[in-house]
């Protein structure tokens, strides 16, 4: 079954999971989400097949609190997927996708778990 990565290869955690499908001998699909965001339809079908609560797709860095974000701005699924479309920079790296599933990749320990699943 094909997996795909959200990707970003600034990101070190994002780099260990193709590390981690690399020594797995799985083939993986990169999508370079920062220059190939994901629109809306992308984000709504990626929060139906995730594992973990959709609030955890938004990253809380800097970006956030310069987007002028709070946490009551990213509470459900349709507010997360307006941050995203509006801030593609804040989705969290990496997410795996896998069929009607898909994980945040951290920590790290995950990556592989879904990888062998």
């Amino acid at each position: 079954m094909d997996t795909t990565i959200l990707h970003n290869p600034r990101c070190s955690t994002s780099r260990a999971a193709l590390a981690s499908a690399e020594e797995a001998g799985v083939e993986v699909s990169v999508r370079a989400y920062l220059a190939n965001p994901l629109d809306e339809a992308d984000l709504r079908d990626l929060i139906a097949k995730l594992d973990d609560p959709v609030t955890d797709l938004v990253r809380r860095d800097p970006n956030f609190a310069r987007a002028g974000l709070t946490e009551a701005d990213v509470e459900t699924a349709d507010q997360v997927v307006a941050v995203l479309v509006a801030h593609p920079e804040l989705l969290q790296r990496p997410v795996l996708v896998r069929g009607d599933h898909a994980i945040i990749g951290r920590p790290r320990d995950r990556v592989a778990a879904f990888l062998a699943g």
